[in-house]
């Protein structure tokens, strides 16, 4: 009786972990499409398309709650060790992560408001639409080697953060020419201004995903073994 006692706790942790890493992965979902809702709301000044993702993002911070509490919960309850407690530990950093990219899908839906009624050319906006064809790969990648705890994989993800962040740098300056260039373009350049800086900020969060899969499967830090890699070439 003792051990099917015991067979049934082992047995029931199992498919706490399991409920936790689908939690991640649904949450992961949602993000992703509150990000293209959110894009496609900006580039056709879509209100209806707006709201949904202003609405959603409530939805997404339920989620992040529900998998704290489970997290706690199998922390004090289970006492996990070694790679469970990372397992778990890692997944309230993820869904931190997911949570405050729903923060910039709903900035970007509200950009999107601001903008109606504001005349743009459709070129204004191929530099944003560019960007974000380039981040929602970097959540999806970092989310899928978070799911398949794929270093290489992660690694790939943070090592494209250059390619974001010079996209960035390039629409900045587009967006500043158009400004100068007319300054009936200033008010609507600069929401444009602040989506592309949204749109980087979710790049960083994609990376900071790619980190916790990285740190799950090897139990390192990314930047610290990156940094020793460096060093170790360097040496004479």
């Amino acid at each position: 009786m003792a051990n099917i006692g015991k067979d049934h706790i082992v047995s029931a942790y199992g498919d706490e972990l399991v409920a936790l890493a689908q939690l991640i992965s649904e949450m992961g979902g949602q993000v992703e499409v509150a990000i293209e809702n959110g894009t496609k709301a900006l580039l056709k000044l879509d209100r209806e398309l707006a709201d949904v993702t202003i609405i959603a993002d409530q939805r997404i911070d339920d989620m992040q709650r529900k998998i704290d509490d489970m997290a706690v919960s199998m922390i004090a309850r289970r006492q996990p060790m070694a790679s469970d407690l990372r397992s778990i530990i890692t997944s309230i950093h993820v869904a931190a992560d997911l949570e405050r990219v729903g923060d910039m899908a709903k900035q970007l839906a509200r950009r999107s408001l601001k903008l109606e009624g504001l005349s743009l050319q459709p070129t204004f906006y191929n530099g944003v639409k560019n960007m974000t064809a380039l981040v929602l790969r970097q959540i999806k990648e970092a989310l899928d080697a978070y799911a398949a705890r794929d270093e290489a994989m992660a690694i790939e993800v943070c090592n494209r953060d250059d390619e974001v962040d010079a996209m960035h740098t390039s629409l900045f300056r587009e967006l500043l020419t158009y400004m100068m260039e007319d300054p009936r373009n200033i008010t609507p350049c600069t929401h444009l201004l602040f989506c592309a800086k949204s749109l980087e900020r979710v790049g960083d969060h994609a990376t900071n995903i790619a980190e916790r899969a990285y740190y799950l499967k090897t139990g390192k830090q990314l930047t610290s073994d990156v940094q020793e890699l460096h060093r170790t070439q360097i040496k004479p």
